[in-house]
């Protein structure tokens, strides 16, 4: 891969407790195959940059109209208005907001970059910690974050990757000596069901679990979990039985659903996803734990 080859990440979070073991480094990388009705990065789907209006912040200047190539941004009559469609991200319109309410979220980085990036927190590495490839879904840019990963490991950093398994298999298994910790998403148990809450049918994400499972890769399964949505008797009973049936798996996290994607989406200009949805209380969860532990699993509850 070329040094001059680019990925795009949305965010690089430092001191993360709960990405793999000891004090991470996140970094999130845009693009994701799957629409999960409660997805909370909705900043990720797309594998392009994009504009973030924070309308509470705007105090009508109309400065961002003034320099907009496209229209997108209007100023009349006293009002802001943002037509994402003709938003071309070229980030003219954050340069002269001085007040916060635009940003682009989404940069381009050099694998040197990138790497150099990490730099500062390398004294956390050599305690135990490590990076987590994040995301959106990292296998998106699969080519770049393979040599980000394999960079990483030539500096003895652990390596840790979160991924909805929805990606090429030939991929994965190149990536595979790279990763030292798999974060693994089981989102929903049958396929029409998958389909319905991710857009896709969950087919090609089992195939590859039992690929990393055949390679022998640490894995700690994911659940998010959605009351009346995905947290029915026979999904926590799959959950178990996959746990059981799958020796590389070494951990199991739920995690229930919170509404912090929802701002997001309005500020992307996007529409909400499950209005309708309560967050969990305290003992649905217990009702989860109770149920897995019952069948043999004791999951670690995020």
């Amino acid at each position: 891969m070329s040094e001059t080859q680019t990925a795009v990440v949305f965010d690089i979070q430092r001191f993360c407790l709960h990405d793999g073991p000891g004090i991470r480094t996140s970094v999130f990388f845009k693009g994701c195959p799957l629409r999960c009705l409660w997805c909370h990065n909705p900043e990720s789907l797309s594998v392009k940059p994009q504009l973030i209006d924070r309308a509470h912040k705007c105090v009508h200047c109309g400065a961002c109209a003034d320099v907009c190539p496209t229209g997108a941004q209007q100023y009349a009559d006293g009002k802001h208005t943002l037509d994402m469609t003709l938003c071309i991200a070229c980030g003219k319109c954050v340069d002269v907001c001085c007040y916060g309410a635009l940003e682009l979220l989404g940069k381009r980085y050099t694998l040197p970059e990138l790497l150099a990036a990490m730099k500062p927190d390398q004294s956390q590495f050599e305690a135990g910690g490590g990076v987590t490839l994040s995301g959106g879904e990292p296998m998106m840019q699969a080519a770049f974050v393979t040599a980000f990963a394999k960079a990483l490991k030539a500096q003895g950093i652990h390596v840790a990757m979160e991924t909805c398994g929805q990606g090429r298999s030939e991929e994965y298994r190149v990536i595979a000596p790279y990763i030292d910790l798999f974060l693994f998403d089981y989102k929903a148990t049958g396929t029409d069901k998958h389909r319905k809450l991710t857009g896709v049918s969950n087919a090609l994400i089992l195939q590859n679990l039992e690929l990393l499972n055949g390679l022998g890769k640490a894995i700690v399964l994911r659940c998010p979990l959605v009351p009346g949505v995905n947290d029915s008797d026979e999904h926590l009973h799959t959950i178990a039985q996959t746990v059981q049936s799958h020796s590389a798996i070494i951990g199991l996290e739920l995690l229930p659903y919170h509404r912090m994607g929802e701002t997001k989406r309005v500020q992307l200009g996007q529409s909400e996803s499950l209005p309708e949805v309560l967050i969990p209380t305290e003992s649905e969860k217990r009702r989860w734990l109770v149920s897995l532990r019952e069948l043999g699993c004791h999951p670690v509850l995020v």
